[in-house]
C-alpha cells in the first residue's frame, strides 16, 4: 500500500531554517525546564504516594487541610482525572505502611460521609529513588550510544552522528513539551515516572527506526546513481520511503490516540509522551539525521566515501 506514488519534494532545501525553528522550540523547552522544572514522581523521588477515589467529589483544598491536620502540611495534593480521584504524595518516611495508614485514618475521620476506594498506593524509599533516577539516566544515555555504535558499524561514522543527533534532538524537545504542558491540560498528568523512562526509550527504537530505513535507502541508492548529487540523492531516498513513514507512523498514531482517550489516566502521560515523540522523530529523521550528513558532506567538501 502506498499513499503517494512518485514524489520530488526538495526537503534538504528547508534544513536549514527548520533548524532555528528546532532551536528555538528546544531553547523554549529547556527554559522551561530550568524555570518550570519537572514534575518527578514517587518512583524518583522517594516517600509514600496515594490516589483515592471519592464517592462524591471533594475539593482539593478540603484534602490539603485533612493532611495539614494529620501532620503532613507539605504532603503534594492534586486532582487525578476528576474531582473524585485524588492524588496525594508525601516524602515523609515510616517504617512499614505507617504514613499510607496516617493518610487513610485522616481522609475517613475528614470525610466522613464520602467513603473513598485506595486506588493505588506506592511506598519507595529515598535510596531506592536515587537508585531509579541514576539508573534512568544510565537507560537512555547507554542507548544513544549503543545506537551510535550500530549505525556507524553499519553505514558510516557521520550516520552514527546523524542519528545520535536527530535522537538527542527528540528526547530534548519531547522532554520540553512534557515540562511545558505539564499543570495546563487539566486530566493530564506529566509527572517522570517509569512509565514515562519507558515512554522515552520506546520513541528513541522507533525513531532511529525509521532514520535507518531512509538510511538504508540512501545506501542503494548511491550504488545506482553514481553521479547524483549528494542532496538530491538524500532527496530521492527519502521521497521513496516517505509512504512506508506515513503508514508506519500513522498507524503507531491511531493506536496512542485510543491509549490517550481510552487508556485511563495512569496511561494517558505514557501516550502524550509516544506522540509528541513519534511527531518529533519523523520530523528529525528527515532534517535532524539526515541534513547532518549533507552539512557534514559540505564541511570536508565531498560525499562521504561510502555509505
Amino acid at each position: 500500500m502506498r499513499f503517494f506514488k512518485k514524489t520530488s519534494f526538495k526537503f534538504m532545501e528547508k534544513r536549514r531554517m527548520l533548524y532555528v525553528a528546532s532551536g528555538l522550540i528546544i531553547g523554549a523547552g529547556l527554559v522551561s525546564v530550568f524555570v518550570k522544572g519537572l514534575d518527578l514522581g514517587i518512583d524518583f523521588l522517594g516517600g509514600t504516594e496515594l490516589i483515592v477515589q471519592f464517592r462524591d467529589d471533594v475539593s482539593v483544598g478540603d484534602v490539603r487541610s485533612a493532611m495539614e491536620k494529620i501532620g503532613f502540611a507539605q504532603a503534594e495534593v492534586k486532582t487525578f482525572g476528576s474531582d473524585r480521584d485524588i492524588l496525594v504524595r508525601t516524602i515523609e518516611q515510616e517504617k512499614g505502611t505507617g504514613v499510607g495508614d496516617r493518610i487513610r485514618a485522616g481522609l475517613s475521620t475528614h470525610f466522613p460521609g464520602n467513603p473513598f476506594t485506595v486506588q493505588k498506593e506506592d511506598k519507595i524509599g529515598p535510596k531506592i529513588g536515587a537508585e531509579l533516577r541514576l539508573d534512568a539516566l544510565y537507560a537512555i544515555v547507554f542507548s544513544l550510544i549503543a545506537i551510535l555504535l550500530y549505525v556507524a558499524f553499519r553505514f558510516q561514522f557521520v550516520y552514527g552522528l546523524g542519528a545520535i543527533a536527530a535522537l538527542a534532538h527528540d528526547v530534548l524537545l519531547t522532554l520540553g513539551m512534557l515540562s511545558i504542558f505539564n499543570g495546563l491540560i487539566p486530566g493530564l498528568n506529566l509527572e517522570i515516572t517509569q512509565n514515562i523512562v519507558a515512554a522515552f526509550l520506546t520513541l528513541i527504537g522507533l525513531s532511529v527506526n525509521d532514520t535507518v530505513v531512509i538510511f538504508d535507502r540512501i545506501r542503494e541508492n548511491k550504488k545506482n546513481f553514481r553521479t547524483m548529487g549528494l542532496i538530491e540523492l538524500i532527496d530521492k531516498s527519502i521521497n521513496e520511503t516517505l509512504s512506508r513513514t506515513i503508514i508506519t507512523m500513522g498507524t503507531i498514531v491511531l493506536v496512542l490516540f485510543v491509549l490517550f482517550f481510552l487508556g485511563g489516566e495512569v496511561n494517558r502521560g505514557f501516550a502524550f509522551t509516544l506522540l509528541i515523540g513519534i511527531s518529533t522523530g519523523t520530523y528529525s529523521s528527515i532534517y535532524i539525521a539526515s541534513a547532518i550528513v549533507v552539512e557534514w558532506s559540505d564541511r570536508v567538501g565531498k560525499k562521504p566515501a561510502k555509505a
